[in-house]
């Protein structure tokens, strides 16, 4: 029997090339995973989904002819996090897990429609429904017996890659914005409280967000979310990484800072957490995820980031 094509997202092949020999023996044994897994869950893989970045997704037909999605992850991505964090919500504010096999980074999840970024809802309305599904999302329980500091060492993981990147990539945006970075994550990382702290999604931006395709149980907002890396910090952390988008807004305005002080504040609005908070987060995120994209060659993807942080810095 011939070996079927599988249709790699070009962001994903690049991120799983960007491995080395992890990364191409994923890609070639790609065929090979995905038909042991149809055997092991008793389904039927179709075609490829678009809007992953470190992922193949695939829609799928289960034994008693159900719509479901498959997701593998890259070698990079360890999905024990996302599993455990998925679990815990029972469908509040996530997807919800049918099947999952970490050894091999693979989930069989609910299907659901299209994401947020896709919807022609204005970004107000995006906001207020992203703060309305972390509500819901937010409620996951704490792991018990907690001894570390993950949003301290968050922050401060974020300003070593941030130093990092920026000598790697010769210094793809001035200085002053990396300046502007290091010293939010440091405030960030002092002002760590784990009693404040919820279990966030960590990366809650609108691709991530996607529609239920019936009414249900903890999507009361009509949208739930995918892929979290679920660790603990100020719920400020998740509301920042929502402030980190809306790039060809801000870069058409007239006058971008006001323009993303102005989202800053209805994202403070809607969930009552500290607009310094939001704003330092979503400044770092800004810079750290332009340059982690920019790492592996996406540029299409960092430039409006990295852009959109000098308009801001």
């Amino acid at each position: 029997m011939a070996e079927r094509a599988i249709e790699v997202q070009d962001v994903v092949r690049r991120k799983a090339a960007h491995l080395g020999e992890p990364g191409e023996r994923w890609l070639t044994e790609l065929p090979e995973l995905i038909a042991h897994l149809e055997r092991r869950w008793g389904i039927t893989v179709g075609p490829a989904l678009a809007g992953g970045t470190a992922s193949y997704v695939a829609r799928v037909r289960t034994a008693d002819d159900r719509a479901a999605v498959l997701k593998l992850a890259v070698p990079e991505h360890d999905v024990t996090s996302q599993v455990r964090t998925i679990e815990d919500a029972a469908g509040r504010g996530y997807v919800e897990l049918l099947a999952h096999d970490v050894d091999r980074h693979a989930m069989l999840l609910e299907a659901l429609g299209p994401s947020m970024d896709q919807s022609d809802l204005p970004p107000e309305r995006q906001i207020e429904t992203l703060c309305a599904t972390l509500r819901q999302a937010w409620k996951v329980r704490k792991p018990p017996g907690l001894t570390v500091t993950p949003a301290e060492e968050k922050a401060r993981g974020l300003a070593g890659l941030v130093e990092r990147l920026w000598e790697r990539l010769d210094r793809p945006c001035p200085e002053r914005v990396v300046a502007r970075a290091l010293e939010y994550a440091e405030r960030r990382a002092a002002a760590f409280d784990l009693d404040r702290c919820v279990v966030v999604h960590g990366d809650p931006h609108p691709a991530n967000a996607l529609r239920v395709l019936a009414d249900r149980a903890g999507a009361e907002s009509g949208f739930v979310f995918v892929d979290p890396d679920g660790f603990l910090a100020d719920p400020a952390y998740d509301l920042g990484v929502v402030l980190r988008d809306w790039c060809p807004q801000l870069l058409a305005a007239d006058d971008a800072p006001r323009l993303a002080r102005r989202y800053c504040r209805h994202l403070s609005a809607a969930t009552g957490v500290d607009e310094t908070a939001i704003w330092e987060w979503g400044f770092l995120e800004r810079v750290s995820t332009g340059l982690y994209t920019l790492n592996f060659g996406a540029e299409e993807l960092s430039r409006p980031i990295l852009d959109t942080a000098e308009l801001l810095a």
